[in-house]
């Protein structure tokens, strides 16, 4: 079974950073996962929260970064991916525990569901690299991403 790696908004952006000597150890770790043979996707989703704000503070070399990671995975948007994400905002706000306000867009919903129809439609051991676990793991397997390690990649390929 393969490991795969989805990357939330927060360590996106964290390894986006131009300079090598900013958020270093984030960035030792995403290489240490592609050395041990982990799949690692950038999710439309988060790079769409990545991008806007890279764009909005005019930080064109954090967009060009933001661009070359899409070569080590891309996960785009799906149509099953949008059906889930919407059942998956219902059901908080039925349940109480939105993850956004009922205006935004709430793209932890949707990361949540790009997750859960990746892992459902392969035969992969699926987790959200994040730095906010609350929100996403109602919905699907996330973890810390400084607690995922490169070695879980060598026993699960």
């Amino acid at each position: 079974m393969t490991k795969v790696v989805v990357l939330d908004a927060g360590p996106l952006g964290a390894v986006t950073h131009p300079r090598a000597n900013t958020n270093w150890e984030i960035k030792e770790w995403l290489q240490a996962l592609l050395r041990a043979g982990c799949v690692v996707l950038v999710p439309e989703i988060a790079d769409y929260e990545v991008r806007r704000e890279l764009l909005r503070a005019e930080k064109p070399k954090g967009v060009a970064r933001l661009d070359s990671l899409k070569a080590i995975g891309y996960l785009p948007l799906s149509t099953n991916a949008m059906l889930k994400a919407a059942e998956y905002w219902a059901q908080a706000r039925q349940e109480g525990l939105p993850t956004a306000s009922d205006e935004a867009l709430d793209a932890d919903v949707v990361l949540a569901a790009q997750a859960v129809i990746l892992g459902n439609s392969s035969n992969s051991d699926v987790v959200i690299a994040t730095a906010n676990v609350g929100h996403l793991s109602r919905f699907v397997r996330a973890e810390l991403w400084n607690d995922i390690r490169p070695e879980d990649c060598q026993i699960m390929c």
